[in-house]
């Protein structure tokens, strides 16, 4: 019988090494559950699929279907599993591609343990979470595309977003936003969506990333 209070951890690496060492620290944690391995982007979408996982740890250099592929599929499936991408590559662009995708998170392999335990708890309650070198680079990115263009949706947010907004940039999920803020999870979400709206944000990490960038939060 299965643990409702674990979170439920699928990890996707094409080295069985680094997937056997992944396994071995994750399950110190008390409330992890490693319930699955894939060798490829393929397997990672249909074990996501069969196993329903709460966290998909993905790799993005991997063989036959690599981890933006995957992602891009299990959106497409709209398959219920939140992506923290853990990889060795840092490249602008691969961090872009990873999260129009849909990835909740980005860490770097080499990063201490405790920011990848605290990555895992925080997109598993619904946040985003990127480490601080891998946010600089998209900050990059962000600013290197939008140097020939305003962005006319930012003036739109309300104060009641921009607070919002800044602790969605904190790492907080709808139910401690909703609490700190005194209003309810539903409305919550109606900011959310908004935000994402007036910015051109695809999910909630890019929207923090542009409106760093644009100087309406600080990181």
């Amino acid at each position: 019988m299965t643990d409702s209070t674990r979170i439920r951890i699928l990890i996707a690496d094409d080295h069985p090494i680094v997937r056997d060492g992944l396994a071995a620290v994750l399950g110190t944690q008390s409330d992890f559950e490693v319930v699955g391995e894939a060798g490829n982007g393929a397997q990672a979408v249909g074990k996501t699929r069969a196993l329903y996982p709460d966290v998909l740890l993905l790799d993005l250099e991997m063989p036959e279907v690599d981890g933006v592929q995957a992602l891009v599929q299990m959106q497409e499936a709209k398959v219920d599993a939140r992506v923290i991408v853990f990889t060795a590559y840092d490249t602008d662009e691969r961090i872009l591609s990873a999260l129009q995708a849909g990835a909740k998170g980005y860490l770097l392999k080499g990063a201490p343990k405790e920011e990848l335990f605290n990555a895992i708890r925080v997109v598993h309650g619904g946040g985003s979470l990127l480490q601080p070198v891998v946010a600089s680079k998209l900050l990059r990115q962000v600013s290197q595309k939008s140097q020939q263009t305003d962005l006319p949706g930012a003036e739109q947010l309300t104060n009641r977003e921009k607070e919002v907004l800044a602790l969605i940039a904190q790492g907080l999920q709808n139910k401690e936003i909703a609490a700190q803020l005194f209003i309810t999870e539903r409305t919550v979400k109606f900011h959310v969506s908004a935000i994402l709206g007036k910015l051109g944000a695809g999910n909630r990490t890019e929207a923090v990333a542009i409106a760093a960038q644009y100087g309406i939060i600080e990181m």
